[in-house]
């Protein structure tokens, strides 16, 4: 599964303010720190905001915080927030579930396609069943543990 680029500034951005749950971070810090532009930030921090996963304050020493609880609120629960999630719909050779039967013993193409389609959909199951599985602690913890480990 691949991730849009709005998807992965939401989870670099509830991350952070995960991190420090009781500051403010300005959108143009954050966006400063990830290299993206602010209004593209702006955007994505408002989706946020309308899921209840960050607030925002205005004025001076305003900005976003997290409004979640990284202990219960998953990869997926951000996600889902931006991506379709639903299984694909293929796209196969229509030719060739048309021209009849493949030669004796050799699967003919819409097989292929089909037994392929099956092993993809199992793999997004278990990648969506993963990002299920972690909570925004667990990652918090794992981006210390690699900060510790590099000596940070």
């Amino acid at each position: 599964m691949k991730l849009q680029k709005n998807t992965v500034l939401a989870l670099y951005s509830v991350l952070e303010f995960a991190a420090n749950p009781g500051r403010h971070h300005s959108a143009a810090e954050v966006a400063h720190k990830y290299r993206v532009s602010p209004h593209h930030l702006a955007k994505v921090l408002r989706t946020l905001g309308r899921a209840g996963l960050v607030g925002a304050v205005r004025g001076v020493g305003g900005g976003y915080r997290f409004a979640g609880n990284a202990k219960r609120l998953t990869l997926m629960d951000v996600i889902e927030l931006f991506e379709d999630i639903s299984a694909p719909r293929r796209a196969g050779p229509r030719a060739a579930r048309r021209s009849g039967g493949a030669e004796k013993g050799v699967a003919a193409p819409f097989e292929v396609e089909d037994a392929l389609g099956v092993v993809l959909k199992e793999i997004d199951e278990i990648t969506k069943a993963t990002f299920r599985s972690i909570t925004l602690d667990t990652m918090l913890k794992l981006v210390e543990r690699r900060r510790g480990a590099r000596g940070i």
